[in-house]
């Protein structure tokens, strides 16, 4: 019976669906699965002396925006809490506690937001900035080991094209240019 339920044998359109369906799970399942294994690895790294992964990805997201790799709001005038919380994929809660460690450090300095007296915003210190590049070194180190370990140039070449496509929301046939990557 067909999924129409009305007698006629399945066509091969179904089976070639039921086929994409299958194909794109078993994709699905392969990245979930690799970013959950490299994740644990590079948090497993012996690179975290100074911050933890989650603290580094507060300073690594301020120093994107601050160097201009991020969009709009970047260039030293630092984010606001709201956005560093859409970026680094936490609670607010755990934004907010997270941020005031980092404040307390001195590796992080809130400023008044010019253009809205009632928001402040959140800028690297010159120490916090030192952090993130040493950290970054050895962490880069520890990707770059990782990635060319398990794959060609031309793989990883591939994997940052699907990548930037499955995150930006390109799709064949859409005149590209729908992604933020830089």
């Amino acid at each position: 019976m067909s999924a129409s339920g009305d007698g006629r044998d399945a066509g091969p359109d179904d089976g070639r669906a039921r086929q994409d369906v299958r194909l794109a799970n078993e994709a699905w399942e392969a990245l979930f699965r690799a970013q959950a294994v490299l994740a644990r690895r590079f948090r497993d790294d012996d690179v975290w002396h100074e911050v933890s992964p989650t603290e580094y990805d507060v300073l690594y997201t301020l120093a994107r925006h601050e160097d201009g790799a991020g969009d709009a709001g970047g260039h030293g005038d630092g984010l606001t809490m709201a956005r560093i919380n859409r970026e680094v994929l936490l609670t607010q809660g755990g934004i907010s506690r997270l941020v005031a460690r980092l404040l307390e450090r001195g590796l992080l300095e809130r400023r008044a937001d010019p253009g809205d007296r009632r928001a402040a915003r959140i800028v690297l210190t010159p120490r916090g900035r030192a952090v993130q590049r040493a950290v970054g070194r050895r962490h880069a180190r520890a990707v770059s080991t990782a990635m060319t370990g398990a794959l060609s140039r031309e793989q990883l070449r591939q994997l940052r094209e699907i990548g930037r496509r499955l995150a930006g929301g390109d799709a064949p046939g859409d005149g590209g240019g729908g992604g933020t990557h830089p």
